[in-house]
């Protein structure tokens, strides 16, 4: 089980980096496309980092469980 969870936070952390490339791209070029989505991009690495350390967690408490 805790395989699974390590797989699942790697692909969490990809998409947090990825979110996070992407959204500091838009804010150094800026224009139309960083004010549509900037915000949006920031928001949904906040949610995607959230996601991690919850599975990081779960990853430790089932670790000490078994």
């Amino acid at each position: 089980m805790s395989r699974v969870f390590f797989i699942l936070m790697v692909i969490a952390m990809v998409l947090v980096l990825a979110s996070l490339v992407v959204g500091l791209i838009a804010m150094i070029k800026g224009g139309e496309f960083n004010q549509k989505y900037g915000n949006k991009l920031m928001r949904a690495r906040v949610t995607l980092q959230g996601i991690a350390l919850g599975l990081f967690v779960l990853a430790v408490w089932t670790q000490n469980n078994e």
